[in-house]
């Protein structure tokens, strides 16, 4: 589509204004994306009021499957086939999903203690019961969990199959909507580097730092929706795992996402592109290396922006 704006007097305001009317009604939603600075950060782009989260393992499919389905309840959703053999097993918290998929190349792996490596190193989940929880460890035959009273909750850290850390925090007579919930714990090398990202590029709703008895730091929360990103640091020099584990979050205009990237000089693992028919992504790492990936659905791009976001 070509427009020619003349120069006549009191023209040129009206020819503007209609010119760019042109482009957002042409595009829908891709106007932000050609300006590129528009937006401050991603989060007028999020779609889904929550976060995903995907792990990546290296032990059998089985294993994970039991645990994180059969153990940990979580329910089952539809698995993916990736291609070349490989699956993605998803299951539901409220309107979140863990995704489970196999180790793939090129991203650096680490096993230990939340204190001990960089990276994606805690999944939090929360429970109404503490018993029955615990009987559903025993009889898969898995050690029960060592709970620990945390003000008025009862918390404890277990490993899933893979070795990767699991937090269980059981909230007796909590609202429903409390077991709907998602934390995700990572470990940084630079807390003012990595609170400025999960902030000010991805736009996540800062709480204030609350202390955690049981890793012995201070953690940040980050909100949007049912999912918090909590941030601590243990300081420099561990090593870094940068495969184990991700963030997805769900936008209806992956353009944008894709251009204030760009604009932010924030590094891109794998840039703007299809992928699965119509999904269209872009992965983003934050300061760490951990990623960070904005998926464009069908639904979200037909439905555009909500009508508000839960933060």
């Amino acid at each position: 589509m070509k427009f020619q704006v003349r120069r006549t007097r009191g023209a040129l305001l009206p020819a503007l204004v209609m010119l760019a009317w042109a482009l957002v009604s042409s595009t829908p939603g891709r106007a932000i994306a050609q300006a590129g600075t528009a937006e401050s950060s991603v989060a007028p782009f999020l779609w889904q009021p929550s976060m995903n989260v995907f792990r990546r393992f290296s032990v059998d499919r089985p294993k994970m499957i039991e645990v994180f389905g059969g153990v940990l309840g979580l329910k089952p959703l539809e698995t993916f086939n990736l291609g070349g053999g490989s699956q993605m097993t998803r299951f539901g918290v409220g309107t979140s999903e863990v995704k489970l998929t196999t180790t793939v190349p090129r991203r650096r792996y680490e096993s230990g203690k939340v204190n001990e490596v960089i990276g994606l190193r805690l999944l939090t989940f929360f429970f109404p019961d503490e018993a029955a929880l615990t009987a559903r460890f025993t009889g898969s035959g898995y050690p029960a969990p060592r709970f620990q009273s945390v003000g008025t909750r009862r918390v404890a850290l277990v490993t899933d199959p893979d070795g990767q850390w699991v937090e269980l925090v059981v909230v007796p007579g909590a609202p429903a909507e409390t077991f709907d919930r998602i934390e995700v714990g990572i470990t940084v090398s630079d807390l003012a580097k990595s609170r400025t990202f999960y902030r000010e590029f991805v736009g996540l709703q800062e709480l204030p730092p609350v202390e955690d008895p049981l890793l012995g730091t201070t953690k940040y929360p980050f909100r949007h929706g049912t999912t918090t990103v909590n941030l601590w640091s243990f300081g420099t020099g561990l090593p870094v795992d940068t495969g184990s584990a991700g963030i997805q979050y769900v936008v209806w205009n992956v353009d944008g996402v894709d251009s204030l990237a760009k604009a932010r000089n924030i590094t891109i693992d794998q840039p703007l592109g299809g992928a699965f028919g119509t999904l269209r992504t872009v992965w983003l790492e934050d300061p760490d290396g951990v990623t960070n990936y904005f998926a464009e659905t069908a639904r979200a791009r037909e439905e555009g922006r909500p009508g508000s976001l839960v933060r």
